[in-house]
């Protein structure tokens, strides 16, 4: 992402951060990376998912998409049901 999930650093990052926390996505199991920090990481991840664009969401090692996919997801409920399946969200109190 553009920034950190405490401050991001663009609309989209901004975006993703919210969605993820609708999500109930489990802090502890969540890791950002600032790209305005290192440019070679910046590229390289465009190249690795040969997306071009970020922030970039990544579940279990694998490539989900950028900020356009996850709004999608979110409001089709695909999104829920993966980070559930992949045992990423906070579990509900009982």
């Amino acid at each position: 992402m553009k920034g950190t999930p405490e401050t991001p650093q663009c609309g989209f990052s901004r975006a993703s951060i919210q969605i993820l926390g609708l999500q109930g996505v489990n802090p502890q199991k969540f890791t950002a990376f600032n790209v305005l920090e290192d440019e070679e990481l910046r590229q390289g991840i465009k190249e690795y998912s040969e997306w071009p664009t970020i922030p970039q969401l990544y579940v279990d090692k694998e490539f989900v998409g950028g900020t356009d996919i996850m709004m999608t997801m979110h409001q089709d409920g695909s999104l829920a049901k993966l980070l559930e399946e992949k045992d990423v969200v906070v579990a509900a109190e009982s």
